[in-house]
């Protein structure tokens, strides 16, 4: 698979480029369009019991949409529901990724995702809890709110992301999330931050500039307050 992205940074589309007779998972709902004879089958990947944690604990789809190419090649456009950019991640054996909720939009084959816990940020609101672990080998394209960053971190260094801009990071990492205010509950509601990620390098982080769920409630309160 090749991925190809138009319309970036503020309404990205990955159109994915697939050899003949090559399958590509994607999010069900993320697909635009896709070329002359692409087949699709939709299923619970993995079984009924890992569709089930896919959906009620990632926070993805219950199902999952396979595109398969014709002999002749093909490409899918996908796109995430939120304005904002995309990314092609590559996945190899020895560089699983973490990848949070809402994150991943399609993978190639030769790449497997599965429910993972990700830290007890999202109990209390954040973009911990679980998401999904990319392993294998291959690319994941996952979308964003907002623009990305990416940060690669020497052997080290450190950096502090509030849990709610991250989107994915490499989990050969060292890290640890805690309350923005170490220890004091009502400082990080006093500050308007709650959780954040403390990474160690080496290795990546992306970051969204975009906080879905600071907007969720922004937009909550507008309607009700309207």
């Amino acid at each position: 698979m090749k991925v190809e992205l138009r319309h970036n940074p503020s309404s990205t589309v990955a159109r994915c480029l697939l050899a003949g007779g090559e399958p590509l998972r994607v999010e069900s709902g993320a697909m635009v369009a896709h070329s002359s004879g692409i087949t699709l089958q939709a299923k619970a990947e993995g079984g009924i019991l890992a569709g089930l944690k896919r959906s009620v604990l990632a926070g993805e789809s219950f199902f999952v949409s396979t595109f398969t190419a014709p002999p002749q090649g093909g490409w899918v456009d996908v796109a995430p529901a939120l304005p904002g950019d995309m990314l092609s991640l590559q996945i190899s054996q020895d560089r699983p990724f973490f990848i949070s909720r809402g994150g991943w939009i399609a993978n190639s084959h030769g790449v497997e995702v599965e429910s993972k816990w990700g830290g007890f940020a999202n109990l209390f609101g954040g973009e911990g809890g679980f998401g999904l672990r990319a392993h294998g080998e291959g690319e994941v394209v996952v979308g964003v709110f907002g623009a990305i960053d990416v940060v690669d971190l020497a052997p080290g260094e450190q950096i502090t992301i509030d849990t709610g801009h991250v989107v994915a990071y490499d989990l050969a990492m060292n890290f640890a999330i805690r309350r923005a205010v170490s220890g004091r509950s009502i400082q990080s509601l006093k500050s308007g931050e709650g959780f954040v990620f403390d990474f160690v390098g080496p290795g990546r982080v992306l970051l969204q500039t975009r906080n879905p769920g600071a907007f969720a409630a922004w937009a909550g309160s507008a309607t009700s307050s309207g």
